[in-house]
């Protein structure tokens, strides 16, 4: 991941695991490498301040240590009560659940049935051999806190399969998930082929004895051979959906940018998509370094809203899911991102993407928060019920998909802790006419969490027919992951990425 940032940026940051304190949620932003994090904000250090005071408060209650509490459900919800303190009341969470762990396991078991589907998520192949990722583990250990290698973190083996496995299918109320990839001008980089994203979905499949992982293709418009691979990928990988960057390289300015409403290089493409019944295409969208005018002249527009509504009234039979919601990560402090939004209520790029259902008069285009709603959660927690607000009134609940990008924030539970609880305040509401979310397994985060993407990928969780292997209560991922549960595995409460030093 050291490779997105540019040697300067490298200096300037710090890696999460270590750097970052070891809070149930993390308490500033945590980059996955494609952008410059920002510094962490006065407001956020005092959220980080007091959840340590709650956790030496409540855990001298329960017996434990600031770290033992720090991994506990109560300091879950410990953590969701100083960022109400602080920010004001967007969580729903009551003092209570800070030091009573019985009530703690009562609303874990009312909630061990949801169907949470993440639909972005990632991981690193073993033979990675470009330096710039495979000496990470020495530059963390010139530059960022020489303690790194001494709490167990590997700077490889963080990214892999093995603790991929982990933080998402054992430290996590993940059900399923969809395995991504990303593009390069230069092939050497993909983090994983098409192949060895189909193989892993094979594996985990075969081993779980359900279906636990789907899998993309990454496409590559304009480059050479894009056509042939995708033939291949109909004939011999089967994905469940195509992954894409119109952006071309998420590195830097690439040679090969595409607009989504190209007719030449894109609608042949759709047509073979529709007639392979793979209708699904998941694009990036976002996520550029605050310098994106300069460091990606000539190609930064390719990340905006701008292609998506032609293509999609054109072709009604494909579904777009938008990665990241189209977000620009606000790189500015966060307060100055929430008066953006008070002062316009926009959003940027975001609110683009969110008006055009009514623009353009389409159905077929959706949101999906992976990153985004990680890092505005962070950074200030009106501004994340702004961002999904935006999104269900504009596109609609049932256009918007769970996705957290992980395993580059660790175990996306966090994640999964944060929207459960999520409330737009009714100030916002009345101003800005948004829907209450509810509680954790309202109907709204219900189709959030799992039954939006449950619907475009054709799983019927009630059809017996339609499963062809055990249900997930089942399986032998639900029957592992309680055997680790029984030994009290606690989870690392690790974000692997980077946060900036300070």
């Amino acid at each position: 991941m050291g490779s997105w940032l540019s040697e300067r940026e490298q200096r300037l940051v710090a890696g999460a695991e270590a750097a970052s304190a070891a809070t149930p949620v993390p308490t500033q932003i945590v980059s996955n490498g494609e952008y410059l994090p920002p510094s962490q904000s006065a407001t956020q250090k005092r959220v980080e301040a007091r959840i340590n005071e709650l956790a030496d408060l409540n855990g001298q209650r329960l017996g434990l240590n600031r770290r033992q509490f720090m991994r506990t459900s109560c300091g879950m919800a410990a953590a969701f009560l100083a960022m109400n303190e602080i920010y004001g009341n967007v969580f729903q969470v009551t003092a209570a659940e800070a030091h009573e762990p019985e009530m703690m396991l009562a609303r874990a078991q009312s909630l061990a049935g949801q169907f949470v589907f993440d639909v972005q998520t990632h991981f690193v192949r073993d033979d990675f051999k470009h330096e710039e990722l495979l000496g990470l583990a020495s530059f963390a250990s010139e530059h960022w806190n020489p303690n790194m290698k001494q709490e167990g973190v590997s700077s490889l083996a963080r990214y892999k399969f093995q603790n991929y496995m982990k933080e998402i299918y054992y430290d996590s109320d993940t059900t399923m998930a969809l395995l991504s990839g990303a593009p390069f001008d230069d092939p050497s980089w993909w983090l994983l082929s098409n192949e060895q994203i189909a193989k892993a979905r094979e594996m985990i499949n075969d081993f779980a004895g359900s279906r636990r992982l789907l899998a993309h293709t990454v496409i590559t418009p304009k480059q050479p051979g894009f056509m042939d691979e995708v033939d291949k990928a109909i004939a011999v990988y089967k994905p469940d959906s195509w992954k894409s960057y119109t952006i071309g390289d998420p590195l830097a300015p690439s040679k090969f940018p595409w607009r989504l409403d190209d007719e030449q290089v894109m609608y042949p493409f759709y047509d073979k998509a529709v007639k392979a019944g793979i209708t699904t295409l998941c694009i990036h969208k976002g996520l550029l370094p605050p310098d994106y005018e300069k460091s990606f002249a000539g190609v930064w527009e390719y990340a905006t809203a701008w292609d998506i509504g032609k293509a999609a009234k054109d072709w009604p039979q494909m579904n777009f899911v938008i990665y990241h919601s189209a977000l620009r990560p606000f790189l500015e402090l966060p307060d100055q991102a929430w008066a953006e939004f008070e002062s316009t209520g926009r959003i940027r790029w975001a609110t683009d993407l969110a008006e055009i259902p009514q623009k353009f008069g389409v159905t077929n285009v959706h949101a999906e928060l992976g990153t985004s709603f990680a890092n505005s959660a962070v950074a200030h927690p009106k501004f994340c019920a702004a961002l999904v607000g935006t999104l269900i009134k504009g596109m609609g609940v049932d256009h918007v998909l769970w996705g957290t990008d992980s395993v580059w924030y660790g175990s996306p539970q966090w994640q999964i802790e944060a929207l459960r609880r999520l409330e737009i305040p009714e100030d916002m509401q009345k101003k800005y006419g948004f829907a209450p979310l509810g509680g954790a397994d309202s109907a709204i985060k219900q189709m959030i969490f799992g039954g939006n993407a449950a619907r475009m990928y054709r799983i019927n969780l009630k059809a017996a027919d339609n499963i062809r292997m055990p249900a997930f209560s089942e399986d032998r991922l639900t029957a592992l992951k309680s055997q680790y549960e029984l030994a009290a595995k606690e989870p690392s409460n690790l974000r692997y990425g980077y946060v900036r030093a300070a």
